[in-house]
């Protein structure tokens, strides 16, 4: 059973603080939240155009022209020609690096309130998530953690945050997937899940 439709921006005010300190979880229905990272629990300090860059550079010294792909493209290029775990090495450094230095955005205080399960499903690398998440104080609130590389596919695909589903012992009706991007929204649908936008859309990211 849907609680909030996936197709309709919602702002994901989860939980409502009072002046005396007590909470309100808006989030009841649900026996599990998970969150995309970069744009909705953090801003990483990573600067996309250099890492670009540097996968270029990774392609030509292996003898490949990647000259006008994105990453994304290019990450699916290391898979073609099997240099899919040395492409990830550049990638995960400069995300590792730019974790450590992120930026907490407002949602992030509500990780340790909610009062079940809360796990991560991001685009980011696993271990760039969990140096955030460190670098925060959050990872002892995270119960459930899936990266780009965690998995055979990434979002949009539905596995990635099916996994983290499966980790938490939650069925896909019974969650919540909060982000900040169209990708996000649409591997909520793909996976029957019941998705909410950090601030009402989608930000570009």
């Amino acid at each position: 059973m849907s609680r909030i439709g996936r197709r309709e921006p919602i702002e994901a005010v989860l939980l409502r603080r009072t002046p005396d300190g007590s909470v309100t979880d808006d989030t009841a229905d649900y026996e599990a939240i998970v969150y995309d990272l970069d744009g909705t629990l953090v801003d990483l300090v990573v600067s996309w155009d250099e890492v670009a860059a540097d996968a270029v550079e990774f392609f030509a010294d292996a003898g490949v022209d990647a000259s006008g792909h994105d990453l994304w493209e290019m990450l699916d290029l290391a898979d073609e020609r099997g240099l899919r775990e040395e492409l990830e090495a550049v990638v995960a450094g400069h995300e590792r690096d730019g974790a450590t230095v992120s930026e907490l955005l407002a949602l992030a205080e509500d990780v340790a309130d909610h009062s079940v399960p809360v796990g991560v499903c991001s685009l980011n690398s696993e271990a760039a998530v969990r140096a955030a998440l460190d670098a925060h104080s959050l990872s002892e609130h995270v119960d459930a953690v899936v990266g780009r590389d965690t998995v055979a596919t990434r979002k949009p695909d539905p596995e990635p945050l099916l996994a983290t589903l499966r980790e938490l012992g939650v069925e896909p009706e019974r969650a919540l997937f909060v982000g900040d991007s169209r990708r996000d929204e649409l591997t909520a649908e793909r996976a029957g899940v019941d998705f909410r936008y950090v601030d009402g859309g989608p930000s570009g990211h």
